[in-house]
């Protein structure tokens, strides 16, 4: 009978929140956008659903309020803004196939007059009707994103950014939910007046 061959020590690996691993291990890929490619700027990953509605909580959304959801995956986001907050919203996402998963999703939530999912690069978003900004990127794509939150977001609006701050942006209140065994933090930013 075979000895088992002893085991190397274990590396002692500092505690990271999941999203953080997950999303290191993956490649962002480029898509097609009109007639060229362009850079992904996040893998998609789900927030949790109550995630969402602590974000759109924590962004204070009002009734009748305009929220944009950069990077909108399957559009959760914008139909729990709709339905539980009254809002009007749009989805903004560059995967083709996501965007036909979020609008069949809007259809069949019966939200659809409220609320659509646009394919689009989220640098190129023309953000001036935005009360709330909500996003789930990486802080390498939040420091990429920040010009043209300061270009087009006026005084008071919100950008409410889950697990990933934006660079040299102080946060108005920071909020920690756990969901799936793990605690998620919610950085939600006031745009300055001007």
């Amino acid at each position: 009978m075979p000895h088992p061959r002893p085991s190397s020590p274990r590396r002692r690996v500092p505690p990271l929140p999941l999203a953080v691993w997950f999303f290191s291990a993956l490649t962002v890929s480029a898509q097609p956008i009109g007639s060229h490619r362009v850079q992904s700027l996040a893998p998609y990953v789900p927030s949790p659903q109550n995630v969402v509605e602590e974000m759109l909580i924590a962004s204070g959304l009002k009734p009748g309020e305009t929220l944009y959801d950069l990077g909108s995956g399957d559009g959760r986001i914008v139909v729990t803004a709709v339905q539980k907050f009254k809002a009007k919203a749009v989805g903004v996402e560059i995967s083709e196939r996501l965007v036909r998963l979020a609008n069949d999703n809007i259809r069949n939530a019966g939200v659809a007059e409220r609320a659509k999912i646009v394919t689009g690069h989220l640098l190129e978003v023309d953000l001036s009707d935005a009360d709330v900004v909500t996003l789930y990127l990486l802080t390498t794509s939040n420091e990429q994103l920040k010009p043209n939150l300061e270009k087009y977001l006026k005084p008071g609006a919100r950008v409410v950014s889950h697990d990933f701050q934006i660079p040299g942006w102080k946060p108005a209140t920071v909020t920690r939910v756990v969901a799936h065994n793990r605690e998620h933090t919610i950085y939600v930013y006031r745009m300055p007046a001007r």
